[in-house]
């Protein structure tokens, strides 16, 4: 069955229930199960997530009256903070559970779709009394800047789970990675990509992800024993009109002839609304300059003065969103305008792919930040959350100081996209994003972004007459991004 949200920023969020997906009989009664919904702070993925644990209770009523099965949700008090790079919610988890005949903990994100009976009748077949780490495994097909270029030589030998597809680990590995914690930190100020830090987290203390065949992507439950899945599904709230968008692009001088022809054959296509900030004034483009000189890092003098003008000015008054973009990111912009109709500007908004510096196993300091390359999103409410802080100077992290203004000086939780990537295509795992809407990648090296945005992003372009063949492997401040 269809279960529609009534909620009018919602996608149509896909909830199957089938009557039997295996034809064993399932003897783990619920009680020894605790599901763990890795949803975010923000309005619609909290819908989404109730309505998924709301799907999963009712099939527990129907399996056991309702006895012994335990949702959890990370806008809940209960979650630590900076839960969703998930070490932090591990002691919570422990201590709360360990006695009370849970034998499994299962997490999945808000799209994720479960069988409840089906999922008890696959754990069935594992001794939880066993370290075990169970999901659906993905491999790079090449080493991946994100992750650090792990595995240099061999980068398809690792498997990390799809936390889209839902994953697994019994009791037992959960005390083994407390005691563990509390003896040898992760390394690393920076989180990227949670899913495979997770599976390397337990691959540095010998533990291998189980691959789970019934963890599905691209398969409805059922078919082929799918007992959990993660299928494509297309933004279903409308579209917001491109006259409420203000596009701002950040780009140098020595960008003018290359990046910035390919950017206009590509991202800018049906945007009403662009400004070009440069170091010159470049009426062929045309490009503004910022009022700031450019730096050799970081630029956030510069991005701070793009939200101020924004924020401040009558001309922009009355749009509802600003996109900031660098010169060589690749976005569908009407793709863009789909995504952004299931989100109310009137809240504080911050969207963009989501990393972390700082956050930490014990969660109590750092924060989230939006990525710059993949675009960072604000609402007009936003906006007015940043224009109470101020660089700590004009070459820090642009990125990272909106992340850390939002954490400590807006008070608004950054809303992670899975729409918006900070790299390009060849950089991550292609199952993973054949269930993704893909709105933008980034940087022109290594693939050819016309055809990134042709057959990645289902955009039309035009030919592009570059005045120079390297058109992507520096940046306008010299230094190397993740």
């Amino acid at each position: 069955m269809h279960l529609t949200t009534t909620h009018p920023l919602l996608y149509t969020l896909l909830l199957v229930i089938p009557t039997s997906t295996s034809s064993s009989s399932t003897s783990i009664p619920p009680a020894q199960l605790t599901i763990v919904i890795r949803n975010s702070l923000n309005t619609l993925s909290i819908a989404r997530a109730e309505e998924l644990r709301a799907g999963i209770l009712r099939e527990a009523e129907q399996l056991s009256n309702g006895h012994g099965i335990d949702v959890l949700m990370l806008h809940e008090q209960w979650a630590p903070k900076h839960s969703w790079t998930v070490l932090p919610m591990f002691e919570y988890l422990l201590n709360t559970y360990q006695d009370t005949g849970v034998k499994w903990l299962f997490f999945c994100e808000d799209n994720t779709e479960v069988s409840l009976k089906g999922l008890l009748s696959v754990l069935e077949g594992f001794e939880s009394s066993e370290r075990l780490f169970l999901g659906h495994a993905l491999h790079d097909d090449e080493p991946s800047i994100i992750h650090h270029f792990k595995f240099l030589s061999n980068p398809s030998q690792f498997k990390y789970p799809d936390f889209d597809a839902g994953w697994a680990i019994s009791m037992e590995l959960l005390k083994h990675s407390v005691a563990g914690l509390s003896t040898k930190l992760p390394t690393g100020s920076f989180t990227i990509d949670v899913q495979h830090e997770v599976a390397m987290f337990y691959y540095d203390d010998g533990i291998l992800l189980t691959n789970i065949p019934q963890f599905c992507v691209n398969k409805p439950l059922g078919e082929d024993e799918c007992v959990s899945t993660v299928r494509y599904i297309e933004p279903d709230c409308g579209s917001v009109d491109a006259e409420d968008i203000l596009v701002s692009v950040k780009t140098c001088h020595k960008f003018h002839g290359t990046r910035i022809p390919v950017f206009k054959a590509t991202s800018a296509r049906n945007v009403k609304h662009i400004r070009y900030w440069s170091d010159v004034v470049d009426a062929a483009i045309p490009t503004q300059y910022a009022g700031v000189p450019n730096t050799e890092s970081g630029h956030c003098a510069k991005l701070q003065r793009i939200i101020e003008i924004f924020g401040t000015e009558e001309e922009w008054k009355g749009k509802k969103w600003l996109v900031i973009v660098d010169d060589d990111t690749i976005m569908n912009f009407a793709r863009l305008q789909r995504l952004l109709a299931c989100y109310d500007p009137g809240e504080g908004i911050l969207l963009g792919e989501r990393y972390g510096f700082g956050v930490g196993y014990q969660g109590t300091g750092g924060y989230s930040y939006p990525t710059g390359g993949s675009g960072m999103i604000l609402s007009r409410e936003a906006v007015k959350g940043v224009l109470r802080c101020r660089c700590s100077g004009p070459e820090a992290p642009d990125d990272m100081f909106l992340g850390g203004c939002f954490e400590y000086k807006a008070r608004i939780p950054m809303i992670p996209s899975k729409s918006l990537h900070q790299t390009y295509p060849s950089q991550y795992s292609q199952e993973m994003l054949s269930h993704r809407y893909l709105v933008s990648f980034h940087k022109h090296n290594r693939q050819d972004p016309m055809e990134i945005f042709r057959n990645y992003l289902g955009g039309e372009s035009e030919t592009v007459d570059s005045n120079d063949e390297d058109i992507g492997e520096e940046n306008c401040d010299l230094k190397q991004e993740l």
